[in-house]
């Protein structure tokens, strides 16, 4: 290899993105411009990777957390030949592309090399983390000779100015993650002007408190460098490595090189000309690729031998492991084991249980089923009851043996990790829990987790104001609104501890994307299902269904949700004391009842009957589906939960008043 095909090569990269972004006359030139050898060194020198499939196991995973230089993976991913043509590149940013302005991870239109979906600044780096997490915990469960790679990324100063990025990073360091690399494009320039006007810190030492390992490159244009740097970072052991390699954003643009210009905007068709006539290149030619520079950098034959040398230790491993072949096939399809639906509902042992402590249970129940199911909670483990049983064996640490993760209170981090387990693959719906108040802080990581239909589960408890003496800083009221108002994204709320054993069921057997598990501190009923009882909980699968019906034709519907629904219940029964037969539905989930369509819908709610929901929660939405709302538009308050929710209205009486109301 000729150090002037290098230098071709790393041109192409440029030469391709400056062109993209100038065509589309919108982009971000200056990242691909400057990090262009980074990216040229890590696919061609050092990751493991086959373009041909894309998601092969044990595949190297890139992550571009600074996803706004996207038109660098692009270029990467078309030189090192996965399925991104020219015609792609050329349809940068337009619509329905695979070359969208930032890297997406959608199912429904794919970009073939895209690990996760990138461009609000510290959701990569998280991503990664979580990928780490992943790759650990099959490594040590499956064994090396079947899953045994690295995650690399590169990040920005912006990726290391977010909270999230400092919270993914400390937990990396207490992990000791050794098998996550990250190139730090280290430019001095921000899109304000340059980060001293906001970050003048010593990352070096930062990092290295956080207990990783850092590298140092001062001239990213020194490929040999660039690569002895990466390859001591991967001989590193018990660290995550930071690799922090100066660079010029927008270099060799003659005028904006080094400026925050080069940042956020086209270079201009004058500056392109000027940049590859300084790179030596035919200014008038675009979208070129010289033919030794496409056949260099293609990585197809070299990886499809790298994956055949992995098939035959994997067939090798299977035959040596057959007991173990099912679990694999299970954990990389997404699915539980054989059996899986048979645990649930467990014995409750009790007529009052909180839906948390049932979702404990359930947990308990299901945990040999899905053994590579993978999580935990920020700090909140025993509050929210959400730890798998087996005491210290189950500790995730650094030894990647355990499953449940102590994420410490850094709930954005926690959610970004957990995002980025489900992108590595092999994890069945990894999960990460909080109190419900809390899931503000999370709410980047949430939202891209449903742009790209990622199967995470977020449990989220201490559901209501019921929680209390905490107060209205604890106390969720808006919250439900505002995760429901997340497309993609399936919020559960369950009326009891079979509601929830179902949605358990439901989210790891069936749903595809994520879903949002609001769970009670406070007791409620554990329902007699089934003849002469309430109506199976196997109706949660569809969002809302009748849970009881009156022996006489039904004058009124009263729909609750999560522990409400016992006050729904009560009012129903207030109700039919004075001659009005009501009919009782719980709808956990608005997502999934609105998938059921109308027919089904007013079969369960008669537009003809006045129907009442209540909810210890914000009214907004409600009016889709109901004529009046029970519910708390305001802040709570520090007392027992009982009298917040009686001086709150939350009451079987005021259901009734409203009810009676309509029906004048």
């Amino acid at each position: 290899m000729s150090d002037e095909l290098d230098q071709q090569s790393v041109d192409t990269i440029r030469a391709l993105s400056m062109d993209a972004v100038q065509k589309a006359n919108s982009g971000h030139p200056g990242l691909p411009l400057g990090m262009a050898p980074v990216a040229y060194v890590l696919f061609q020198k050092i990751m493991r990777f086959d373009p041909t499939d894309p998601h092969w196991p044990d595949r190297d995973r890139f992550v571009l957390s600074g996803g706004h230089g996207s038109m660098l993976l692009y270029s990467m991913l078309h030189l090192s030949g996965y399925g991104v043509s020219m015609d792609d590149i050329k349809q940068f940013r337009q619509w329905g592309s695979i070359t969208p302005g930032h890297p997406e991870l959608d199912p429904e239109n794919p970009t073939p090399g895209v690990e996760v979906t990138t461009g609000p600044l510290g959701q990569g780096f998280a991503n990664g983390v979580g990928m780490a997490i992943a790759e650990n915990f099959l490594r040590h469960r499956f064994g090396a000779e079947v899953q045994d790679h690295r995650i690399f990324g590169i990040v920005t100063d912006g990726d290391l100015m977010e909270g999230i990025a400092s919270e993914a990073a400390s937990l990396a360091g207490h992990l000791k993650l050794d098998r996550l690399v990250y190139c730090y494009d280290d430019n001095d320039i921000s899109l304000d002007g340059p980060t001293s006007l906001s970050y003048k810190e010593d990352t070096t030492k930062r990092f290295e408190s956080y207990g990783w390992h850092v590298e140092h490159v001062e001239n990213v244009n020194d490929l040999d460098e660039v690569e002895r740097a990466i390859d001591r970072a991967i001989q590193e052991k018990d660290r995550p490595s930071l690799v922090r390699i100066r660079s010029i954003i927008g270099y060799p643009s003659p005028k904006k090189q080094g400026t925050s210009s080069a940042h956020g905007s086209p270079l201009g068709e004058d500056e392109v000309r000027a940049t590859k006539e300084v790179m030596g290149w035919d200014p008038d030619k675009h979208f070129y690729v010289p033919d030794d520079v496409g056949a260099h950098m293609d990585q197809k034959a070299r990886g499809a031998a790298e994956k055949a040398e992995w098939t035959a230790r994997f067939e090798a491993w299977k035959l040596a492991n057959p007991e173990r072949v099912e679990e694999w096939d299970c954990a990389w399809a997404g699915k539980p084991m054989p059996g899986f639906d048979e645990t649930l509902p467990p014995a409750w042992g009790a007529e009052k249980m909180s839906t948390r402590v049932a979702g404990g249970k359930a947990m308990e129940a299901f945990a040999s089923h899905v053994p590579t199911m993978v999580g935990g909670a920020a700090d909140l483990s025993g509050s929210t009851r959400t730890i798998f049983p087996g005491g210290e064996s189950e500790h995730y640490t650094e030894t990647g043996v355990g499953r449940n993760v102590y994420f410490g209170v850094r709930e954005h981090g926690m959610g970004g990790a957990v995002n980025g387990m489900a992108a590595h693959g092999g994890i069945v719906r990894p999960y990460g829990a909080t109190f419900f108040t809390f899931s503000d802080y999370m709410r980047g990581a949430i939202r891209l987790a449903a742009l790209s239909e990622m199967n995470v589960a977020y449990v989220f408890t201490h559901d209501s104001v019921a929680l209390g003496e905490d107060g209205p800083t604890h106390q969720p009221v808006e919250h439900l609104a505002a995760l429901r108002a997340i497309p993609k994204l399936t919020v559960i709320r369950p009326a009891d501890a079979d509601e929830t054993a179902e949605a358990w069921r439901f989210i790891i057997a069936d749903l595809t994307g994520p879903a949002a598990l609001i769970l009670s501190r406070q007791d409620t009923p554990v329902y007699d299902r089934g003849e002469g009882g309430m109506a199976p909980a196997s109706g949660l699968d569809k969002g809302a269904y009748v849970m009881s019906e009156p022996s006489e034709p039904a004058r009124a519907v009263i729909v609750g949700t999560g522990c409400e629904v016992s006050v729904a219940v009560a009012a129903a029964e207030l109700l039919a004391a004075d001659g009005i037969p009501t009919r009782v539905v719980s709808m956990p989930s608005w997502e999934l009842f609105e998938a059921q369509g109308e027919e089904y819908q007013v079969s369960v709610i008669p537009p003809d009957l006045p129907s009442v929901s209540v909810e210890a929660a914000i009214s907004m939405g409600w009016q889709k589906w109901v004529d009046d709302s029970v519910a708390i538009d305001r802040f709570g308050a520090s007392a027992p939960g009982d009298e917040v929710l009686e001086k709150l209205g939350i009451t079987p009486q005021a259901v009734v008043e409203r009810v009676k109301a309509l029906i004048g």
